[in-house]
């Protein structure tokens, strides 16, 4: 299954989850929330899920390193602090994030299937194949780095 490793852009993996969702949530339909709760659970997702994402981007930019997730090889430096030193992977937590506002704001529970569906995908075909990348760029710093901060949260 090594063709699938780093040929989707993570955004587009959420895009395709998230419509996943709505469809299930029109097939399944939802829990009978007031638009006013839904719609402030999911702003609030929203927000903090894509502040973490862009406080990654920027740290990226920062340091001069690849955004491109489809090139790990290409990172010229390691980024170990701020958003860092509590997730390897803030742009992907904040998509998951995001995708967590979408399912309060559908307020369906099957729906809630496809986060997961989400997390083992990008695991999976992301982010081992970074880790792979990183650790042979890195070495033993990224391998220190991995035994102090988690993957996700």
């Amino acid at each position: 299954m090594t063709t699938l490793e780093l040929k989707i852009p993570p955004p587009a993996v959420a895009l395709i989850i998230a419509l996943l969702m709505w469809f299930t949530s029109i097939l399944f339909g939802f829990i009978p929330i007031p638009l006013d709760y839904r719609l402030g659970a999911a702003l609030a997702l929203l927000v903090i899920g894509q502040g973490i994402s862009i406080s990654g981007i920027v740290l990226f930019r920062r340091a001069k390193t690849t955004l491109n997730p489809f090139k790990p090889g290409a990172s010229s430096a390691l980024v170990t602090g701020g958003i860092f030193r509590f997730t390897r992977n803030p742009m992907y937590l904040g998509l998951l994030l995001t995708l967590l506002g979408w399912a309060a704001f559908l307020a369906s529970p099957p729906a809630l299937v496809f986060l997961f569906l989400y997390v083992v995908y990008i695991n999976r075909f992301q982010i081992e194949p970074e880790e792979r990348i990183l650790s042979s760029l890195f070495g033993d710093n990224y391998e220190a780095y991995k035994t102090h901060v988690r993957r996700w949260v």
